[in-house]
């Protein structure tokens, strides 16, 4: 048995899981290596200390991992450190079910760190939550259909008949339940059974007017995406465009973010303006302003399906 002094980076794992009561086995077979496929990304955020990059990078280039996208934030004030790392998998001599036991144990427990790992080949699968509005649906919809993202979306779930049509034209499975304040628990209870038979891992609410209840936000952290029809904070409540143009404001916004348990007050993942004058009327920027919406969930729902977004503290890190 070798010291861990002189260890090599396989046989050091091995001895640390083993220390924990973990058996370690080492690929044998050039079969065995090839069921690896696509790549791993890495979410990691911890105190910043020094070598943390060198040693998590030789922990994947040492295992024959080539990697293919690494980005790194510190922030100072909180003495935070946070880092997403991609890299292929082909020749990785580690089994893709492993890696994640291993990282733990070499370096997760030495750093105190939370982390995240996900694999390209594996789809998120999304559930859009809609009532009556189809602006953001049909967006979303489009770029599925073309092929931009990587993701499954198994189901829509609604609170109107109103956008069957749009789920039947794209050939997805619509969900009605009618929720009233007597059933919105039950009503609930079976959207999230019918959610997880489906395996869904994420929800966009694509204008859906319903308030999501704590069990479902419990049910699904920092994995529910709104769209709010306002540059947060400013004109909450009903007919914000109406409030705006009576304030004669000169941009107007859209914000998208996690959903959490204080309403509206989510992690921020995307936001964007666009600028209006005097001569725009209610209804061009209730126009200017569902364009941008459409366009500021779409840009979330894609960092969410690339997993470039980390939440630390009710806010976000996005990840190049």
């Amino acid at each position: 048995m070798p010291t861990e002094a002189g260890a090599t980076n396989w046989q050091l794992c091995s001895m640390l899981l083993k220390k924990n009561g973990i058996f370690a086995a080492r690929y044998t077979s050039e079969e065995d290596i090839m069921d690896n496929q696509g790549n791993a990304i890495l979410l990691i955020h911890c105190q910043d200390t020094p070598g943390i990059i060198a040693e998590i990078t030789n922990f994947i280039t040492v295992n024959k991992g080539n990697i293919v996208n690494l980005d790194q934030h510190v922030d100072h004030r909180a003495n935070a450190f946070f880092m997403r790392i991609e890299w292929q998998l082909e020749k990785f001599l580690i089994p893709k079910e492993r890696i994640g036991e291993y990282f733990q144990t070499l370096y997760a427990n030495k750093y105190g760190m939370e982390f995240w790992l996900y694999f390209s080949d594996q789809k998120p699968r999304m559930c859009i939550f809609v009532s009556k509005m189809s602006h953001c649906l049909y967006d979303i919809l489009a770029r599925y259909s073309a092929g931009e993202w990587n993701v499954d979306i198994p189901l829509i779930i609604s609170n109107h008949e109103d956008l069957r049509p749009i789920a039947e034209q794209f050939g997805i499975p619509f969900h009605v339940f009618n929720i009233t304040p007597e059933n919105k628990a039950a009503q609930e209870a079976a959207e999230m059974k019918l959610m997880k038979d489906n395996g869904v891992t994420f929800i966009v609410l694509a204008r859906y007017m319903q308030v999501i209840s704590d069990d479902m936000i419990a049910a699904y952290p920092n994995k529910i995406i709104n769209i709010h029809h306002s540059f947060l904070p400013a004109f909450v409540g009903a007919k914000p465009y109406h409030q705006a143009y009576e304030r004669g404001v000169k941009i107007i916004g859209a914000t998208s973010h996690y959903v959490n348990a204080e309403l509206d007050a989510g992690p921020i993942i995307e936001q964007d303006v666009v600028r209006i004058t005097h001569k725009d009327s209610v209804e061009t920027l209730v126009s200017k302003g569902r364009d941008l919406e459409k366009i500021v969930l779409s840009r979330a729902v894609v960092k969410h399906i690339d997993r470039k977004i980390l939440v630390f503290k009710n806010k976000t890190v996005i990840f190049d």
